[in-house]
């Protein structure tokens, strides 16, 4: 009788577990978007230390398993940076035709990995700066999707 429950319970429960294992991956998969704001976005930010660069990059997971050479933090609210989507059309550095420059300076902090830093100690240069900016829109809903670079 055990045997036979087995055979009939064993089909459902092992179908459950093949889609559990398919599905349970893409549910753990950050998007774009999210990808864009957890690397770029810090809009609450007053201040800014000279250590902010380390405590963000790690904070953001940006120094696990190497160090990102650089990266940028948008010390704008996100609504003003998704409406970069609908300004001045530009050319992506990757030659792709879905960035963006703002008509406006923007608050930023560009963080470059400093020489001789090495991973697993990654140690940041922290600079403060106004620039228009460039990122990457995905048309679909109008998310940025990718810092491109200031100027």
């Amino acid at each position: 009788m055990d045997q036979e429950r087995f055979f009939i319970l064993f089909p459902p429960l092992f179908l459950v577990l093949l889609v559990l294992d398919y599905v349970q991956p893409s549910l753990a998969k950050e998007s774009r978007a999210k990808k864009f704001q957890r690397q770029h976005m810090d809009p609450n930010t007053s201040t800014i230390t000279a250590s902010y660069c380390n405590e963000m990059m790690k904070r953001r997971n940006m120094t696990v398993g190497r160090c990102k050479l650089v990266n940028t933090f948008i010390h704008e609210p996100l609504h003003k940076v998704r409406a970069i989507c609908f300004q001045e059309n530009v050319r992506c550095k990757n030659g792709q035709s879905n960035c963006h420059q703002s008509s406006s300076k923007m608050r930023i902090t560009d963080c470059r990995l400093k020489k001789g830093s090495k991973y697993p100690k990654c140690d940041y240069q922290t600079q403060q700066l106004q620039k228009s900016i460039i990122v990457a829109c995905e048309c679909v809903q109008y998310e940025t999707v990718h810092f491109d670079g200031s100027v």
